[in-house]
């Protein structure tokens, strides 16, 4: 295993479990993103990682259909996405990012595990449920908003900061930076 496939893990367990305890009704809630629904985080987290390794001629298998049961589907596409990862000729493939020369599984560290961090706190609040961020998973989370700098805010990523109120938690604050209200 890559050190890039056991950060991947690291992410992939906790979100799983989230994933597991959302009721059937609860796929239809609204997330923090606006205008997904919890199924729609989950179709963005298997879409982009797709995508992403496909574009760099990675054979997947098959889309999962997320649609019908997100956890499972999610489950089925880690599932491939780790053996994928696993293979240090795929993270050590080197191409042109967008801020430069880098690798799959830097790109995949920096963005995609920590998008999986993120979202695993949209899912967990679009049912009422607790993603359980460690203290080391908030610091994950203010590393990448750094290492983005202001393409933070770009279309598509997070929306602007909003404030925390005085003396809010850790996560509320973290949370806040990337524009959601916790």
């Amino acid at each position: 295993m890559t050190d890039t496939a056991a950060l991947y893990e690291s992410a992939h367990r906790p979100l799983s479990d989230v994933l597991d305890a959302v009721p059937d009704d609860g796929w239809a809630n609204p997330s923090p993103c606006t205008g997904w629904t919890a199924r729609d985080v989950v179709a963005h987290l298997v879409d982009t990682q797709r995508e992403f390794l496909t574009g760099r001629g990675v054979d997947l298998g098959p889309a999962p259909d997320v649609a019908a049961d997100p956890a499972a589907g999610w489950r089925d596409h880690a599932k491939r996405v780790l053996a994928a990862i696993s293979d240090g000729g795929v993270v050590t493939a080197a191409y042109d990012g967008f801020f430069g020369p880098t690798t799959v599984g830097a790109t995949f560290e920096q963005f995609y595990v920590w998008d999986m961090v993120v979202h695993r706190w949209d899912v967990a609040r679009s049912v009422g449920a607790d993603a359980g961020l460690t203290d080391a998973e908030l610091d994950w989370i203010e590393r990448g908003a750094d290492s983005f700098g202001e393409a933070l805010y770009g279309d598509g990523i997070c929306r602007p900061a909003v404030p925390a109120a005085p003396g809010a938690d850790r996560v509320t604050r973290v949370l806040a930076r990337l524009g959601r209200r916790a």
